[in-house]
């Protein structure tokens, strides 16, 4: 029986507005050896889609969906692990690698981000969590370096995109994965717990896992597997339960966050998605938000602010943040993304006078001074 799609179902987005640009990458060669006219070809492309939109979604980019479930199946099992396990591998001090409990980060200095996260800055084995979930460390390995070669034939389109050498951004984007804390970039596993509603007409979060398939936007009957609340693990951290009610985690309509208003800060970012899960965006010269969509398969790739400040804002930054979804069989299943941040290496100086100063379309006159180095950047 098929299901009847109500109101409910529904959510305008800039996909089914058919404002984000598609860019096939089919046929672009190996990374050793890309095809040049390719190279040209999307580089040409990327120059209006970042410096109109500051987003596009990649399709045929090399990188498998189902290599992507695999992966959100071995988070799945991480976060599934006893605390005292899950425990060896905590991020720590100055080094972004490891694993991040929800509640821990706070994009506005404030609210807990409610997310489960587990970054991967170096491809050493002894770093990743392969004794207790045998094949992680693997699979995750061979994932990063996917992102890594995707990465760097964006960097090389970006490049003929401004009209400069081809190797120029990948010079200065050569430690990428190195673990010898020479670059930033990073791969990260993300979980969001699903919303359930209680008896008191609060938002409880949970540990959930769902299905994956292409059909689970429209699926309602989500497989959750419910252990301990994430608001005892940040009670551990703090003490007391700053989850307690919503007003925080509130915007002004009343829709609920899952991820604070932001922008990246290294070069460009790649994010995969398993499905619809509430990201929306600020556009170029708007200060609506308003939602992306999901294209099955697709890569999405937004500028962050050393690509913006390279550029004088030909490519500006993205700001954007993750709301839970109104619809309510969206909302009560988790959702899973895997995001690479892609940096220049830490001794790179990020000038606009490396580049040609030919606007696209912008004028130059009175502009602010910009930040010119990555440190200043990663402190903004």
């Amino acid at each position: 029986m098929l299901k009847t799609k109500t109101n409910d179902d529904k959510v305008d987005t800039l996909l089914t507005k058919g404002l984000v640009p598609i860019i096939d990458l089919a046929h672009c060669g190996t990374e050793e050896t890309p095809v040049r006219s390719v190279v040209n070809r999307v580089g040409l492309q990327l120059q209006k889609c970042l410096n109109e939109k500051g987003l596009c979604l990649l399709v045929n980019h090399g990188i498998s969906d189902e290599k992507l479930k695999t992966a959100w199946d071995h988070l799945d099992d991480f976060v599934d692990l006893p605390s005292d396990v899950r425990e060896h591998y905590i991020r720590t001090g100055d080094d972004n690698h490891g694993y991040v409990r929800p509640g821990v980060e706070r994009f506005n200095g404030k609210t807990p981000e409610l997310r489960h996260a587990f970054n991967i800055c170096t491809l050493n084995a002894k770093n990743l969590p392969e004794e207790p979930l045998p094949g992680f460390a693997e699979h995750i390995s061979s994932l990063a370096q996917d992102f890594k070669a995707l990465s760097r034939f964006i960097l090389q389109a970006l490049a003929v995109s401004l009209d400069i050498p081809q190797s120029f951004f990948l010079e200065k984007h050569s430690h990428m994965l190195s673990g010898d804390h020479d670059n930033e970039s990073t791969l990260r596993l993300l979980y969001y717990p699903p919303i359930i509603e209680d008896t008191d007409e609060k938002n409880d979060f949970i540990k959930g896992s769902c299905i994956y398939s292409y059909q689970r936007c429209l699926s309602d009957k989500p497989d959750f597997r419910p252990e301990t609340n994430p608001r005892d693990e940040i009670n551990e951290l703090d003490g007391k339960d700053e989850l307690n009610g919503t007003t925080e985690r509130q915007l002004p309509n009343g829709e609920m966050i899952r991820c604070g208003a932001h922008t990246d800060y290294g070069t460009f970012t790649l994010l995969a998605q398993d499905s619809e899960g509430g990201l929306e965006v600020k556009l170029p010269g708007s200060e609506k938000w308003q939602r992306v969509g999901h294209l099955p398969g697709a890569i999405l790739i937004n500028c962050g602010e050393i690509l913006s400040i390279w550029t004088r804002e030909r490519y500006p930054a993205l700001p954007h943040r993750v709301v839970i979804p109104e619809q309510q069989h969206i909302r009560s299943r988790g959702r899973h993304s895997i995001a690479f941040f892609c940096h220049p290496d830490n001794l790179t100086m990020i000038s606009p006078n490396d580049l040609p100063n030919n606007e696209i379309g912008t004028d130059t006159v009175d502009k602010k001074p910009r930040k010119k180095s990555f440190k200043a950047a990663k402190e903004k």
